[in-house]
């Protein structure tokens, strides 16, 4: 695709003269006890498969003295993609800019980052499935030949431009894989999804994330913290700091499997890693529409929160969890979320046991 522009906006499109679009330079401390977010594969929990692939890819990569192909990372948000593009970059031996696809709204924007870049470095584009058409044709070529078509000029004094780019990787992340346009899609030569985590690499991030904030935690208080995390590192570093400052408070600030329950408790969140709005999501269902089918649009206005919200951080856990179940009709409650929220479940109706 050909972009047209002016002279100005050709010799403005550098990202260092926009500084709202601009992409974010992550320097990496080497001392990675600074920083929470892991530099490495070695300190970089769960996802082992995963790992592997890359690892292997990596390595023929560097023999090969080329660039990485373009990866595509998906899944659930919190997952830890933005923490994996930033051990690629660590383990390339390259600088990695970070954007987000909202941020990339006209074509100079995009135009702007493309040129900045150097040869080997990374691009990371955050919830790439948001990326207008402008912006997604722009990047046909630039992934594909490394180059940058333009159109400057008007009327009569236009011209052509095919703007060679260094190669460069770029790494996609995105919640909603299908919302990727195909001919986007296939431009990644690695896709990737990233999966859930269990209890005990929950447990293990949980325990690294204690010791680089100094705070004292057992065995047990790890996994009492991991078992409500949704399987997802971001929820389990927000929930060891909130049960620290309790265990600071109320107690000697040691967090126990005892502590660690009652602080989750004061916040609501249940043996399943259940909150108040999910909570209110099942029960709605089983107390106004009988356990479904409902629409989502329906759920959402009577609980008070967008389709978004519902689509992106609810229903991935309770889907996942088994307590919610997406049909042609709508969402329908499943007999272990009766069980969880202490119904039971009758032919015709459902009472509190």
């Amino acid at each position: 695709m050909s972009i047209i522009a002016d002279d100005n906006d050709f010799h403005n499109t550098s990202a260092e003269k926009n500084p709202v679009t601009k992409a974010e330079t992550i320097e990496f401390d080497k001392n990675f006890e600074n920083c929470i977010r892991p530099k490495s594969f070695d300190t970089y929990i769960g996802q082992s498969a995963l790992k592997e692939a890359l690892q292997i890819t990596i390595e023929a990569s560097k023999k090969r003295e080329l660039p990485l192909d373009h990866l595509l990372f998906y899944g659930p948000p919190g997952l830890g993609k933005t923490t994996l593009a930033g051990v690629i970059a660590e383990q390339m031996g390259a600088e990695i800019k970070i954007t987000s696809a909202p941020a990339l709204e006209r074509p100079r924007d995009i135009i702007g980052i493309l040129m900045s870049l150097k040869g080997g470095e990374i691009l990371f584009i955050d919830e790439i499935h948001r990326l207008n058409k402008v912006a997604e044709e722009i990047l046909y070529p630039a992934m594909e030949d490394f180059v940058l078509d333009m159109t400057t000029g008007k009327s009569q004094t236009v011209k052509t431009l095919r703007i060679p780019l260094p190669k460069f990787t770029l790494i996609g992340a995105t919640t909603k894989a299908g919302a990727l346009s195909g001919p986007l899609r296939d431009r990644f030569g690695i896709i990737h999804r990233l999966e859930f985590y269990t209890e005990d690499e929950l447990a293990q991030v949980i325990k690294r994330t204690s010791g680089i904030l100094n705070i004292e935690i057992d065995t047990k208080g790890a996994h009492a913290i991991a078992r409500r995390s949704r399987g997802t590192p971001r929820i389990a570093n927000r929930l060891v700091k909130r049960v620290s400052d309790y265990a600071l408070v109320k107690h000697d600030g040691k967090i126990t499997e005892d502590i660690a329950n009652l602080a989750l408790d004061i916040l609501k969140i249940d043996e399943l890693g259940l909150d108040n709005t999910d909570r209110n999501l099942l029960k709605l269902i089983i107390e106004k529409y009988n356990g479904g089918p409902v629409g989502v649009e329906t759920i959402a206005t009577a609980i008070g929160e967008d389709t978004r919200t519902i689509e992106d951080v609810c229903e991935p856990y309770l889907l996942q969890a088994g307590l919610l179940q997406r049909t042609p009709r709508g969402r329908k409650v499943s007999p272990s979320a009766y069980c969880h929220l202490g119904y039971k479940k009758q032919s015709n109706q459902q009472t509190l046991f």
